[in-house]
């Protein structure tokens, strides 16, 4: 059913002009079959009189149609000359009509169009002139596969500009929305609407990357434009080549590695801000906070700072009191700038590491492996890189080269006393096998490990890490914070801060008495009114009522709240 329905949805929505007349010939044609069959069956009836024979109307049409198709079942025949040759002429007009000219008309007018039809749905060359407020990506690869699912749980419109039809056809089989076009041309932009566009996104190489931000900017000087880069060098290249944001995902990560790795002091991470409000996460591994639940951890009441958000083992949620917090929690917190110092100063201390001289193990000593390596140096850490290739060995006093599945070399890598393994290679399977392997070693070694696909975060949780670095997520979150609004923060993936009017239904209610966290889902924490913005306000506090609410919580949270307080 599907088949034909595209069929006829072809046929409706095709190109007018072409598609009328391709449905007019074949129209044309038809009644030109349809009429000849009828003539003929009306000369079969004559001749079967004139031989004393009589049948039925119906049988002249079956004859002469199993005639004009060479079936010729032989139950029905003339018996003079002259009814022989009239059975020659049906046989042969219905070899040219029916055999030679029916299937052409039909490959020609009919299933040729809508194959082109359907190959340009599957791969446009442009989009819709109403296309408004969307999404360019000039590549498909694991950062931007995950971006669209962002894009698609935010409702944000998008497409990726492939060369290749077959590719942007296999796309869009998978529920992709994928054009043709080369990327180096100014025109493929034009049909793509990046005048109308929030956002161009290349994760190309560095080379190619600084060619789409020349094409671009020539014909949109304001459009912001996010790309990647391999290289720390090519990040001027980029900007000079007008780049609004360049990403170093390499750099990113080993950055997220190093602040997430228990040594030396470990602060919260801030992530956002949102005017006096701060955004901030950090693990509570080895902290007293283990083994509390959220309201006993009394973090409001000592420090001033909300949980407003918990990562456990990859999946973020907007805790409920009750929660309990694991070492593996993450939290996010709100306050302002001086209360999470405040949180580092109580907390930071019990991060230290005992053996503060034991290196940590770095698997790994590519782009991500020496990223975190400058970061440990500048912090003063001690480490040791495990890598297999000796051409990448740069300082050999800091280096053991062998396999890290090895018992041999890790060893050598002080796996006995080392506080931290960071796995970075950039291939899962390797990942999910080292964490394994490296938790069965070292039950309280603290393992955060590298995933290259969004799909392995939840195995390599399973396989024993304590904290997963995701490759595309840390990406997509840097991309995506380009289409942040004025009145929206992306946190992390799931979790956004939002600025909304306060409801008249919650005017001058408390937040105890609004009931917003039951409802919803979602936590007020902060209150702006004339000028004054409270952060984390009291429970007891009634919300005045011409002020702007700040609010955390999921996706769906949002969506919740929106449908609770503005119905209208």
């Amino acid at each position: 059913m599907k088949f034909y329905s595209s069929i006829v949805s072809s046929l409706v929505q095709g190109k007018s002009g072409t598609t009328k007349q391709n449905v007019r010939v074949i129209l044309r044609f038809m009644a030109f079959l349809t009429a000849m069959v009828t003539a003929y069956s009306v000369l079969f009836h004559f001749l079967m009189a004139w031989e004393d024979r009589q049948y039925s109307w119906v049988t002249g049409f079956y004859w002469t149609l199993t005639v004009m198709t060479t079936l010729g079942f032989g139950d029905i025949t003339f018996t003079t000359d002259i009814g022989r040759l009239f059975s020659m002429f049906v046989l042969l007009s219905g070899v040219v009509f029916m055999l030679v000219l029916l299937p052409f008309a039909f490959i020609k007018f009919f299933f040729a169009p809508w194959m082109e039809a359907e190959a340009q749905r599957r791969a446009p060359r442009e989009l819709p002139p109403d296309t408004a407020d969307h999404v360019i990506m000039t590549a498909y690869d694991d950062v931007t596969a995950t971006l669209i699912e962002r894009l698609i749980t935010y409702k944000r419109d998008y497409v990726v500009i492939v060369d290749n039809p077959e590719q942007a056809g296999l796309l869009s089989d998978r529920g992709i929305r994928a054009a043709v076009g080369n990327i180096d041309d100014p025109d493929v932009y034009k049909r793509m609407r990046v005048n109308r566009a929030a956002l161009v996104v290349a994760t190309n190489s560095d080379e190619i990357n600084t060619n789409i931000a020349f094409t671009v900017r020539e014909l949109n000087e304001t459009i912001p434009i996010v790309t990647t880069a391999d290289s720390p060098h090519s990040v001027d290249i980029l900007s000079m080549a007008g780049s609004t944001k360049v990403v170093q995902l390499a750099e990113l990560l080993g950055r997220s590695f190093a602040n997430w790795t228990m040594c030396g002091t470990f602060q919260a991470n801030i992530i956002g801000r949102f005017d006096e409000l701060v955004i901030a996460e950090t693990a509570v591994i080895n902290t007293p906070l283990v083994g509390k639940t959220v309201s006993e951890s009394n973090l409001a009441e000592t420090i001033g700072v909300m949980i407003v958000g918990i990562w456990e083992r990859g999946r973020p949620m907007v805790p409920t009191p009750d929660k309990l917090i694991t070492r593996n929690t993450v939290l996010l917190l709100a306050g302002t700038e001086d209360q999470i110092a405040t949180y580092d100063d109580v907390y930071s201390i019990y991060q230290m590491y005992q053996h503060a001289g034991d290196p940590v193990i770095i698997i790994g000593g590519g782009r991500v492996g020496n990223a975190i390596v400058e970061r440990f140096a500048e912090r003063e850490v001690p480490f040791l890189i495990v890598e297999k290739n000796p051409r990448r060995v740069g300082d050999s006093s800091h280096t053991v080269l062998g396999d890290a599945a090895d018992l041999g070399t890790l060893k050598k890598a002080w796996i006995e006393k080392a506080p931290a393994a960071l796995i970075t290679t950039h291939d899962d399977a390797t990942n999910i096998y080292l964490t394994k392997y490296f938790r069965s070693l070292r039950p309280d070694l603290q393992i955060i490990s590298r995933a290259n696909q969004d799909r392995n975060v939840s195995t390599l949780h399973r396989a024993g890490a304590d904290f997963v670095m995701s490759y595309p997520i840390l990406g997509v979150d840097a991309v995506f914070s380009a289409l942040a609004e004025g009145d929206v923060l992306m946190l992390v993936e799931g979790l956004t801060l939002f600025r909304v009017q306060t409801p008249p239904s919650l005017a001058g209610v408390t937040l105890a008495g609004s009931h917003v966290r039951q409802e919803t889902g979602c936590s007020v924490v902060a209150i702006q009114c004339q000028g004054r913005f409270m952060v984390n306000p009291s429970p007891s506090v009634a919300i005045p009522k011409d002020s702007e609410l700040i609010v955390v919580g999921t996706y769906e949270g949002e969506r919740q709240f929106f449908r609770a307080y503005f119905k209208g």
